[in-house]
């Protein structure tokens, strides 16, 4: 109709669910089995964003052609060079771990995003992207990024004892899975510490570093807080069993959801998917990295988790199997049904 306004068709950057992860150094590995959990319960198609290191790129080039295409068919990737929109490149570099202050930069870089899961190297997914993803819908109007508190329990908490700058809430937040909503973190003006007005979200950054870079710990997550701890109206936040960590069950299950609904998605911080110390988690690592793609994933996957968890019950963590056991239990049924009713489809259509 004439003056009617014409909606353009949403491109295909919108259709997808859109998780960034920025590797370095050695987790070339870890990352590419963060993906393949991620790929391996999703229903809807996925865009990764991978930020790495120059020598990594055709590494994941390589890595990701190899699976196979049933697989490959699911997802569309795009690997991008570390870079740092504002500031002193090397100085970002070197805070916390390398590149890690990479993930600030996400609105910056990605302009064509709406919005965006990220996650780190050492998450792994035990339910389908698409779970987390429907929390958007849930974010009120001021809300534009979503992190589950850093502990349940301010007396053992981290920030709770020992932080020398302002942090969110009683515990402060976890940045290893962090979901947002960029149009709104690009076009939100930030109220800071630095002038009384408020400022871009690239405007603030690095003199936000500059002003609190003696009293920094945990590099860009501790910036998160700060700026979050000015702005709470800006923050969702979501339960444990969304950023499940060892600090979750090595002093005693303190992660009332995952009791309750089991993990969701597990975050192996401290290295323990690579030494001996939460062997829990590692057994989780070892069976979703060894699984072969196109395998059954009760015979495959799950009854091998269920022994090595076996020799997991001397460990706090252990005692709790079905924490970690819930949700991928319950993901892999759904998966198991959705095959059949489309092979029984497919076999009655004639």
């Amino acid at each position: 109709k004439p003056g009617e306004q014409k909606h353009p068709k949403e491109p295909s950057s919108l259709q997808c669910m859109h998780l960034a992860v920025v590797a370095c150094g050695d987790r070339l590995e870890e990352t590419l089995i963060m993906l393949k959990s991620a790929v391996l319960f999703s229903s809807r198609r996925l865009c990764f964003h991978i930020f790495a290191e120059d020598s990594l790129k055709p590494e994941f080039e390589k890595k990701l052609k190899e699976w196979p295409s049933s697989y490959t068919k699911k997802f569309e990737s795009n690997i991008y060079p570390i870079t740092f929109s504002v500031g002193n490149a090397q100085e970002w570099k070197k805070l916390f771990k390398p590149c890690a202050a990479q993930r600030l930069f996400l609105p910056v870089i990605l302009k064509d995003v709406d919005s965006l899961l990220y996650v780190d190297t050492d998450v792994l997914f035990l339910r389908p992207i698409d779970d987390i993803w429907h929390l958007l819908r849930d974010f009120n109007s001021t809300q534009l990024a979503a992190m589950a508190p850093e502990h349940e329990i301010p007396k053992i908490g981290w920030y709770s004892r020992f932080a020398r700058h302002p942090y969110y809430g009683t515990t402060g937040v976890n940045s290893g899975v962090m979901l947002m909503n960029l149009t709104r973190i690009r076009s939100t003006q930030f109220k800071n510490s630095l002038i009384p007005g408020g400022l871009t979200w690239e405007e603030m950054l690095y003199p936000l570093y500059q002003k609190y870079k003696n009293y920094i710990t945990w590099g860009d997550q501790d910036l998160l807080n700060i700026i979050f701890y000015f702005n709470p109206e800006c923050l969702y936040v979501f339960p444990c069993q969304w950023n499940y960590r060892p600090d979750h069950c090595m002093y005693g299950s303190n992660c009332r959801g995952a009791e309750e609904e089991g993990v969701s998605i597990l975050h192996g911080n401290r290295g323990v998917y690579h030494d001996d110390k939460q062997p829990t988690f590692k057994a989780l690592y070892e069976v979703i990295r060894d699984f072969p793609f196109e395998d059954n994933l009760f015979q495959s996957l799950y009854y091998p988790l269920q022994s090595k968890f076996l020799d997991t019950v001397h460990t706090l963590c252990g005692r709790i199997p079905q924490v970690f056991l819930k949700q991928i239990e319950k993901t892999m049924k759904k998966v198991y049904e959705n095959r059949v009713i489309v092979y029984l489809g497919a076999n009655h259509r004639y």
